[in-house]
């Protein structure tokens, strides 16, 4: 479950958890295990989803014998399997067009982040 901090709680706040919720679901069902922590920032028609604890066990095992850069590189292809499905998923929860996706992993602290770029500020009831 994704954690909704004060901010979140302002008037996006049920959008930001849907859309946090959607990601870690989507990670969940490509890797077989989600982030343990999401956090969803909407600004204008920038959104940003944060994401802690983020790596398998498997991809801990590859960190910790040196092999990082492996990890970077399968999750990058995750990413890129996963671009179309969480950019429709975004676009239906926004009710706005997702214009550009960007995703990035860092491994220590193991941290991802997913940004969407709409075509404007999401609609205030998430629909259309």
């Amino acid at each position: 479950m994704a954690d909704q901090t004060e901010q979140d709680r302002a008037p996006t706040g049920p959008l930001s958890l849907a859309i946090s919720n959607a990601i870690v679901g989507m990670l969940r069902e490509y890797t077989g295990r989600g982030p343990t922590k999401a956090r969803t920032t909407i600004r204008e028609n920038v959104v940003v989803v944060i994401l802690e604890q983020t790596l398998t066990k498997g991809e801990q095992s590859l960190v910790s014998k040196g092999r990082s850069d492996k990890v970077i590189e399968i999750r990058h292809e995750f990413q890129n399997a996963m671009r179309d499905e969480s950019s429709a998923k975004v676009a239906e929860l926004t009710g706005r067009e997702v214009i550009a996706f960007l995703s990035a992993n860092h491994i220590d602290p193991d941290i991802g982040a997913e940004i969407f770029l709409l075509d404007g500020p999401p609609f205030d009831n998430g629909s259309r």
